[in-house]
Formats: C-alpha cells, sequence, structure tokens
C-alpha cells in the first residue's frame, strides 16, 4: 500500500517537474527575445539621435517603407526600449519564481527516493 502511494507521489512529482521546466524554458525564450528587442531600439536610436530634425527617416513596415519625421521614429524606439524592460523585469521575476519552484520540486523528489529505496530501484526498472 505505501509503496503504490509512494509510486504516485513519484508520478505527480515527476509531472510537476517536467511542467515546470517547459515553463521556465519559455521563460527563458520570451526573455532573450525582449532582450534582443531591447537592444535593436537601443541600436536604432543610437542611429537616428546625430541625425539632423530635418533628414529623411522611414519607418518599415513588412515590404513597405513609409516616410516619418524623425521625431515619431525616436518616440517609437524609446517607447519601445521602456515596453522591453518592463517585460524584461517582469520575466526576471518570474524566471526567479519557476527556479525557486524548480528547486523545491528537486527536493520533494529526492527526499521521497531516500525515504524509500526501493522506489528508486523500481523506477530504474521500469525506465530501461
Amino acid at each position: 500500500m505505501a509503496d503504490e502511494a509512494n509510486r504516485t507521489a513519484f508520478f505527480e512529482i515527476q509531472g510537476r517537474m517536467i511542467e515546470t521546466t517547459a515553463k521556465l524554458k519559455q521563460v527563458q525564450t520570451q526573455l532573450r527575445n525582449k532582450e534582443g528587442e531591447k537592444k535593436r531600439a537601443y541600436l536604432t536610436l543610437e542611429e537616428l539621435k546625430p541625425l539632423a530634425e530635418d533628414t529623411n527617416t522611414y519607418k518599415s513596415i513588412g515590404r513597405t517603407f513609409l516616410l516619418e519625421p524623425k521625431s515619431v521614429l525616436m518616440e517609437e524606439q524609446e517607447q519601445k526600449l521602456k515596453d522591453s524592460e518592463a517585460a524584461i523585469s517582469s520575466l526576471q521575476t518570474s524566471k526567479e519564481y519557476l527556479e525557486k519552484h524548480m528547486a523545491e520540486v528537486e527536493n520533494n523528489l529526492r527526499e521521497l527516493l531516500q525515504q524509500d529505496p526501493g522506489l528508486a530501484r523500481q523506477i530504474m526498472a521500469l525506465s530501461v
């Protein structure tokens, strides 16, 4: 009876671990994407700053380029930079939470396996 309860607990913990790992990978991917957006916005701003105010500047929309005033492009890039920074801080918080949750799940799994060494042998027999 206890063996069955421990096996059920193991599979439940394993499911949580898989779910947490997937969420963590997703957050890390989103974080990399937002950091790339932030860097592009920053570099675009750095290229726009030295230009004169009356310089023809173009905004890319798909395959089309629209003539836009420099000030409009600067505002858009500054907004993208701010939005990216906010998203990065939010994602960083999520990442830290998921890492703590992952450590907790690993600890629970470790405790379960130490509590019932026979369970570890049964699981190894299942995976082979």
